[in-house]
């Protein structure tokens, strides 16, 4: 009877020690913790732990174009010469005479050249004529810089290269500002708001993780539309006012669709609301980043893919930490109830507990593994 007592208390014991539910117990907390680390080391603050875990289920993505697809400022895209004009020297000229006016259209000349380390030339006499351009004096000569408007006020006519360059432009949206020397059309930049380098990869690694794009914007549908086609962009919202947006949401969402927005401004703010995942560029308004359950540290359109990526790296480990915490219980308490005993069989206390720290070790390990995971599509 001691014999058996004590054959009891052995299986009674064993079972207790390999239902400790150490390894159930950590499976969820460990990825959730080690998910967030790795967000945040990549520049990705939750606010909102649901909004990362339900990333995986986004099937299309908005951007807001300005300032999240684009950096919401003007740069020079394209040039045309004429004559024995060479590119580099009209844009220094243009630089030149622009000076230090602040319109955004100057600061994109200017910027232009200052990308392309160009030495401006010495020209003074500025004088800004409201609503045409700029007047400046190189040595004898007057040069101007202007849209349109200067080319009437001078009764100047376009050549016809030049000509088909601003019809070319005036079919993208762009602006087209016009470099005037020696009473002649010598140069015209195109500019527009310059497109972020990471946006075009961004859209293509979502196409390529099975998530549409959409985009919504302001502007006309002819800037919109210009810049769809060079980022390959599913739909367009364009001409929406700041009141509209969370409606379009809406409308995917009533479609069936899983709907992330990306946003910065304060009239992304309801939309950011109303979508499944709210997702706030960090260099944007206070308004915006409250609104939403993750903020992009680097403004990077990238970091969408990473989130989505580590959204679905972070559900595998959680279902793999499950089934093994799962597995081993079902397989493990079994044993220690002696159900192999007529077999001879049987696990003491001892090796229970053995067994029991490695199941918990193996999940720790397997939730540290999330660690190498690749953020890409």
């Amino acid at each position: 009877a001691i014999g058996f007592n004590v054959a009891v208390v052995a299986r009674v014991a064993t079972v207790l020690v390999i239902a400790c539910p150490h390894a159930l117990g950590l499976a969820i907390p460990l990825v959730v913790a080690i998910s967030t680390s790795l967000a945040a080391r990549n520049g990705i603050l939750v606010r909102d732990r649901l909004a990362l875990e339900e990333a995986r289920r986004i099937d299309t993505v908005i951007f807001d174009k300005t300032g999240t697809l684009t950096k919401g400022e003007f740069g020079v895209v394209d040039t045309v010469v004429t004559g024995d004009m060479v590119e580099d020297d009209a844009l220094a000229l243009a630089a030149a005479i622009e000076g230090d006016s602040e319109h955004t259209i100057a600061r994109g000349i200017r910027d232009a050249a200052t990308a392309r380390e160009l030495a401006l030339p010495e020209v003074g006499n500025f004088e800004a004529i409201q609503g045409h351009g700029v007047r400046a004096r190189q040595g004898e000569k007057s040069v101007y810089v202007g849209g349109p408007r200067l080319l009437e006020k001078l009764d100047l006519t376009l050549p016809p290269d030049i000509q088909e360059f601003a019809e070319a432009a005036g079919a993208k949206a762009q602006t087209v500002v016009y470099l005037v020397q020696n009473e002649q059309v010598r140069a015209a930049f195109a500019l527009a708001d310059l497109i972020r380098e990471e946006s075009k990869v961004a859209i293509s690694q979502l196409h390529a993780m099975g998530v549409e794009v959409a985009m919504l914007t302001g502007d006309s549908q002819a800037v919109a539309d210009a810049v769809a086609a060079e980022l390959q962009i599913d739909q367009v919202f364009a001409e929406v006012v700041p009141e509209q947006k969370d409606a379009k949401v809406q409308q995917l969402q009533a479609a069936g669709k899983r709907v992330a927005m990306v946003g910065d401004g304060v009239n992304d703010a309801p939309a950011l609301t109303r979508a499944d995942i709210g997702i706030a560029i960090g260099s944007g308004t206070d308004v915006a980043v409250e609104s939403a359950g993750i903020i992009l540290v680097k403004s990077n359109p990238l970091d969408i893919v990473k989130i989505v990526a580590l959204s679905r790296a972070n559900y595998r480990k959680m279902i793999q930490n499950l089934w093994w915490a799962a597995g081993y219980n079902i397989v493990a308490l079994p044993l220690a109830a002696g159900v192999l005993a007529p077999f001879g069989i049987l696990l003491s206390p001892a090796v229970g507990a053995v067994l029991m720290s490695l199941s918990t070790v193996v999940v720790a390990l397997n939730a540290q593994l999330l660690r190498r995971a690749e953020l890409t599509a």
